[in-house]
């Protein structure tokens, strides 16, 4: 079974308060989802291969430690994951990004592709999954699967809020892919909401009702 991993960084606490906080504008969410993804994307790169190589410092030449092996690919679930791009890229600049899009049928709760695009080399990269909100589960098992269809090996989810319920049944669709959250929370509704969550994550980005 995959790895959950709840990073609980004071900083990140700090930010998620604000993030939840009804209040909160959709300028100071957008900034806040992003320095969260880039705090998490420290802790969701933490087991990256390095090598050892040769560096002359001013002073003489010594062995250093430089990132090795898989190029990393960031593939953000339309729309809301796009919040969390900026922020994991001021971190893995060099990292390319596909963007894969779902929307969860109201009714159903379940969802529906309407776009993909991936890089080339997507079967050969390190890929982290982003997605504000792991709900239901369903956006991130379909999202995982696509990308399994083309090609992906290594695959991470990262999310800010998971419920049990979206959490165990990632794990059960996907058991070779860890997950990643600032919160575990509550439960999900009778409408599929996270309780208490933070509302709906795209809405709160990108101002829409």
């Amino acid at each position: 079974m995959s790895k959950v991993i709840e990073i609980t960084h004071p900083l990140i606490l700090h930010k998620l308060a604000l993030i939840r906080d009804k209040n909160t504008g959709s300028k100071d969410f957008r900034e806040l989802v992003n320095e969260v993804a880039m705090l998490m994307a420290y802790e969701v790169t933490r087991e990256m291969p390095t090598e050892t190589v040769k560096v002359e410092t001013p002073i003489c030449v010594t062995d250093c430690k430089m990132l090795a092996g898989k190029k990393v690919a960031i593939v953000p679930i339309l729309r809301a994951g796009l919040g969390m791009v900026d922020g994991m890229l001021k971190l893995i600049p060099a990292a390319k990004v596909g963007h894969i899009g779902l929307y969860r049928d109201e009714v159903t709760l379940q969802p529906v592709e309407y776009f993909c695009k991936l890089p080339q080399d997507i079967e050969e990269r390190d890929i982290i999954v982003t997605d504000p909100m792991l709900a239901t589960g369903g956006s991130a098992i379909d999202a995982i699967s696509l990308l399994k269809k083309r090609g992906a090996k290594y695959i991470r989810l990262m999310c800010l809020l998971g419920s049990p319920e979206g959490i165990k049944a990632v794990q059960v669709a996907h058991p070779d892919v860890d997950i990643y959250l600032a919160s575990i929370d509550e439960k999900l509704n009778e409408k599929g909401y996270i309780v208490p969550g933070l509302g709906d994550a795209g809405d709160r980005l990108f101002g829409t009702k």
